[in-house]
């Protein structure tokens, strides 16, 4: 039975007994559950990394299981990742995880909220009952991390929002970064940066889920923000990095292609936000997409992962559809164009496309 709400015209839809976590599911006394990394454990059960803010304020990570993704679901009865006595880097709090599997290892990638500002924090974990710090990867301010699944000519890569002051007029913007090890981080390079124009990704972008390699190259949702007169609204775009390259925008949707519309996504502690933080990828191309609603609740959208791709060229911000080749503006504001067209000439693909039996193994290097 299709449990999906349907809109003529929607690429995302929402599942129809949103949202399916509440504060009320937890075991203990919380106020928001919500922005939730996503993944398969090693049985194949589906496993949420939901942000817990408790009633002081401060935010912590709990493991939520379910065996179909939408039902049933067990919460532990006590923090995965929760601030520690003595550890700077996530005194005030653990925030917003991403999980990218690499072999039989999940990382785990979160915000710490540290007395200086956010931070980003790297962990591992093999079960989701203990877990291992890795490294601080990227110090204040900067958030809104994760991995990809492959590394690059035998370099992790991680994709990262540094937050910029705004004095000079700047936005947070994404970025890429390269290491050898997870602990040592530099080769650092502007990915999508936010459009400082009237569109709705104008005051700031950033990650939501880990990458997603696909054969038409590695699928990128991100948020976008644009203050409004009622305050800021958080909406999801679509863009596509290349395969070799990651630093190579293939396409990015003009367009938001999803945003806050039903009653849990317009309510809450912030109203007006969806945060897509995790995703999982069904056999059949179908992707569940994990977010949190309002900064409150925890809710899920299917949509297909050919379409968000086929969107991202025939939707994309240089107003010309291309299928298999490079974005001429390469995803960056048109003063950058110019210089992104000389360094990087445009460079086939594999189409639009998307067959789940194609996928690249995520070990590969």
């Amino acid at each position: 039975m299709d449990r999906r709400h349907p809109r003529h015209g929607q690429l995302f839809l929402r599942e129809s007994t949103n949202p399916i976590l509440t504060p009320e599911d937890w075991p203990y006394t919380v106020n928001a559950v919500f922005n939730p990394g996503a993944t398969l454990g090693p049985d194949g059960e589906t496993i949420l990394l939901v942000r817990v803010e408790d009633r002081s304020g401060v935010s912590h990570l709990t493991v939520a299981r379910s065996s179909d993704g939408l039902t049933g679901w067990q919460v532990d009865d006590k923090p995965l990742i929760a601030p520690m006595r003595g550890r700077y880097e996530d005194q005030w709090g653990a925030e917003d995880p991403r999980i990218t599997r690499v072999g039989e290892e999940y990382f785990i990638s979160y915000t710490g909220f540290s007395p200086s500002g956010p931070l980003v924090i790297l962990a591992r974990t093999l079960d989701f009952r203990s877990y291992e710090l890795c490294s601080v990867v990227a110090p204040p301010e900067d958030k809104d991390a994760a991995l990809f699944t492959r590394r690059f000519g035998g370099r992790h890569a991680l994709l990262h929002r540094p937050v910029a002051s705004g004095a000079h007029g700047e936005a947070p913007n994404i970025w890429l970064s390269y290491s050898p090890d997870l602990v040592h981080w530099g080769d650092h390079r502007i990915v999508i940066e936010a459009r400082r124009s009237g569109n709705w990704d104008r005051e700031k972008v950033g990650l939501g889920p880990p990458p997603l390699e696909t054969p038409s190259g590695w699928l990128v949702l991100f948020h976008g923000v644009k203050a409004t007169a009622a305050g800021s609204l958080y909406r999801v775009g679509v863009a596509l990095l290349d395969l070799d390259q990651p630093s190579v925008v293939l396409a990015r949707g003009d367009e938001w292609v999803f945003g806050p519309e039903a009653p849990y996504e317009l309510q809450g502690d912030v109203p007006g936000v969806v945060f897509p933080t995790g995703w999982v990828v069904q056999p059949d191309g179908q992707a569940r997409v994990y977010y949190g609603a309002a900064d409150s609740t925890v809710a899920v959208a299917f949509a297909r992962v050919d379409e968000l791709i086929e969107f991202a060229f025939s939707h994309c911000v240089c107003a010309t559809f291309h299928p298999g080749q490079r974005c001429s503006m390469g995803g960056a504001d048109p003063a950058r164009a110019a210089e992104e067209r000389d360094r990087f000439p445009l460079r086939p693909t594999s189409g639009p496309g998307f067959s789940a039996s194609a996928w690249q193994d995520p070990d590969r290097t």
